[in-house]
């Protein structure tokens, strides 16, 4: 416990009657300077007691806050879920319990069925609550604008067109789909080997569509729990309604789109649950608005004829690895903000990279740069190149280098 300062001494006067007026003047001087410097002490003193009081006032008022909250009881969550004229359906989440309990007039107005609630012991609702987001957070990646343009992709320019046609058209064009007479495609699905360019053909197209890009991969609909992975879809398309423009993209469709089998094992259940869940979202959500479906996979084999059919992926398009003129232009994507030596010559190395994937030529352009650092150089040469080609394609280069997705 702190000790309060002490107070400075009081300057005393004491003047001689012999004292000349020159002497006694210089001695009241003398004593007034005293006076002042005493003062100035203690205003800082009085300044440091009133901050000090300040502090300890504001604890005192934590601590009595912290105090009532310990006293006051837990509060539950449940749903509103009916509201009528008696008051308002209740259902406690963890026990399903249902109870009619009194509307507060506060919440008259906001309150709808299916709002989330803080309700305590006697269920009376003390605060509405937020949506729950905490799910989609977790599993999706929502981007409002990728950064990913048309000119970052190259080799692909068959396919570009057709997504750019069932994709971005109907969503800055819908009014010639509506003097043509017909409905564009209801789903766009890339198949190809990985590290082709899939996920980089949906990002493009929303970058040009100013859209929001929701992106999931089908394994995190794989869920623990019975009826998890079927909310997460109903959350996916209920995300996409609020954030119209938006793209869906699911990645790795395969995961919960395999082919059915007579296989009764939980696991496998929930997995065709999920998938029953999607292609129900997909049937029921004719009439999106500004709101297009992307899905890839690089097992096209592997998935169910029902998630195969026109209506729900209307256009198939393969994205196979690049041809000869398709890696020139990857390699010019990936080098453009290299410094790179005029002696490098990308057609040559196109024709040593055949049947190099995107992710693959992005991982060479790398590779190529960090052999240029190790020699503390700031120019990558041909010779830099040569030998990551050479490092990249120690064994099989499909699968020698872990690349970033291209």
């Amino acid at each position: 416990m702190s000790r309060s300062p002490s107070l400075p001494e009081r300057p005393r006067l004491d003047l001689d009657p012999d004292m000349s007026p020159s002497e006694r003047l210089a001695a009241l001087r003398e004593h007034h300077e005293q006076l002042r410097e005493v003062n100035r002490t203690l205003e800082e003193q009085l300044d440091a007691a009133r901050q000090r009081h300040q502090e300890l006032t504001d604890e005192v008022d934590k601590l009595e806050r912290e105090n009532e909250t310990l006293k006051t009881s837990s509060l539950y969550v449940a749903t509103a879920e009916e509201i009528t004229d008696d008051g308002v359906v209740v259902k406690q989440h963890g026990n399903n319990q249902e109870v009619l309990t009194e509307l507060p007039t506060k919440y008259t107005e906001s309150l709808e069925p299916g709002d989330r609630v803080a309700i305590n012991d006697s269920f009376s609702i003390q605060d509405e609550l937020d949506a729950e987001t905490d799910a989609r957070a977790q599993a999706m990646e929502v981007d409002d604008s990728p950064d990913v343009t048309y000119e970052d992709v190259g080799g692909l320019d068959e396919q570009m067109r057709e997504v750019r046609e069932a994709v971005e058209e109907p969503l800055v064009n819908a009014d010639q789909f509506e003097k043509v007479g017909i409905d564009p495609p209801s789903g766009v699905l890339l198949h190809g080997p990985p590290g082709t360019g899939k996920t980089m053909l949906a990002k493009a197209v929303a970058n040009q569509t100013d859209a929001t890009f929701i992106k999931m991969a089908g394994s995190e609909l794989v869920r623990k729990f019975i009826g998890e992975g079927a909310r997460l879809v109903r959350d996916l398309f209920e995300l996409a309604a609020e954030r119209e423009p938006a793209i869906i993209f699911i990645d790795e469709i395969d995961a919960i789109a395999a082919k059915r089998t007579d296989s009764k094992t939980s696991g496998d259940a929930e997995v065709q649950r999920t998938m029953m869940q999607l292609l129900s979202e997909m049937d029921g959500f004719e009439d999106r608005g500004e709101i297009r479906m992307v899905a890839a996979t690089n097992r096209f084999d592997m998935l169910d004829r029902a998630i195969l059919r026109p209506g729900r992926f209307d256009r198939l398009i393969e994205v196979p690895k690049p041809d000869s003129e398709g890696r020139t232009r990857i390699l010019e994507i990936h080098t453009r903000d290299m410094n790179v030596a005029d002696e490098v010559d990308f057609a040559a190395l196109s024709a040593e990279t055949e049947d190099f994937s995107g992710a693959e030529l992005a991982s060479l352009a790398t590779e190529a740069g960090m052999f240029a650092i190790r020699d503390d150089r700031t120019e990558v040469t041909t010779a830099d190149f040569e030998d990551a080609l050479e490092k990249v394609t120690e064994g099989d280069h499909t699968d020698g280098v872990p690349v970033a997705f291209y």
